[in-house]
């Protein structure tokens, strides 16, 4: 199979809350470009997500590329794949020849976003981010109807540290292979970055880009039926038998949407912020150096 499949030639490595999505989103919109049918197949992140990952075999993952055609540039998006520290090397064995993307944030706002992110998929029970963000409990949730699993998830400051994470795939892949995209210049010029991102890759800049926001800031209503939704308990999986199966989605899917409400996030305290920003100067001056572009404005903003 490995040999008549196409394998992706590019991957969007992340960062977390950094745009990841909608690059996705345009890029498979591109004629010359074919993206995973599945975002974020994690599959070269075992060392963070083990048996958690959405795509864990490599049969399964090459399927993942199986309707692509003639397009130039077959890819995926993951954004687990920055901050593993197997990622890299996984990837380089996979494909010699790969591409690589990489967008980054602002590490203060990635913390405050990941937070949020992971309060509204279950996975983080305390609520207050300064409080999720100084503990050092290891949590654990549900991953099935029937257990609990232990996940290695990165600690919020573990996530953003990016220095760190870009200079491994610098060493690995080769600065002229890594295309960095930072999320303030994606914000400021969309159609600018995107056209960037485009001349990287080597396909034409005839496609329009959406400038709709994608991915946006999402709270739930009710975390008991966040949690029944995601792991329906064993009755309620028996009666679903009885329902067709397309009733049955539209169903579960007019849940979902009754009970998410997409909202900005409330802003962070600011003692926290100035707190963050002095322990993440040295950190962005050390990213600042690796880019090549003063990014000083991070720790004052």
């Amino acid at each position: 199979m490995e040999g008549t499949v196409p394998k992706p030639n590019f991957f969007i490595v992340g960062g977390p809350k950094c745009g990841t999505t909608a690059l996705h989103t345009n890029l498979k919109n591109h004629p010359e470009i074919f993206m995973s049918r599945i975002k974020e197949p994690q599959f070269f992140a075992s060392d963070i997500f083990c048996d958690q990952r959405t795509v864990r075999t490599l049969p399964d993952y090459l399927n993942c590329f199986v309707a692509a055609r003639h397009e130039k540039r077959i890819g995926e998006a993951s954004t687990a794949y920055l901050g593993s520290r197997n990622a890299a090397q996984e990837i380089k064995a996979f494909n010699p020849n790969a591409q690589i993307v990489i967008a980054l944030r602002n590490p203060v706002e990635v913390m405050y976003a990941e937070h949020s992110e992971r309060v509204f998929c279950n996975v983080e029970h305390i609520r207050n981010f300064k409080a999720a963000l100084d503990s050092s409990e290891e949590r654990t949730w549900r991953t099935g109807p029937f257990k609990n699993q232990r996940v290695i998830r990165l600690s919020y400051q573990d996530a953003a540290r990016f220095s760190q994470q870009v200079g491994r795939y610098f060493d690995v892949f080769g600065r002229e292979n890594v295309h960095v995209i930072i999320y303030d210049d994606f914000k400021l010029n969309p159609s600018r970055v995107y056209r960037q991102l485009l001349d990287f890759l080597q396909v034409s800049s005839g496609s329009e880009i959406d400038y709709a926001v994608i991915n946006a800031n999402r709270r739930a209503r009710s975390m008991a039926v966040q949690g029944f939704l995601r792991h329906p308990p064993r009755h309620a999986r028996r009666l679903s038998q009885f329902i067709p199966r397309g009733s049955r989605s539209a169903l579960v899917g007019c849940l979902h949407r009754l009970n998410v409400v997409y909202e900005p996030r409330p802003p962070m305290d600011q003692e926290l912020r100035k707190r963050l920003q002095k322990e993440y100067e040295p950190e962005v001056e050390e990213l600042s150096r690796l880019l090549d572009r003063d990014l000083s404005a991070w720790c004052r903003c």
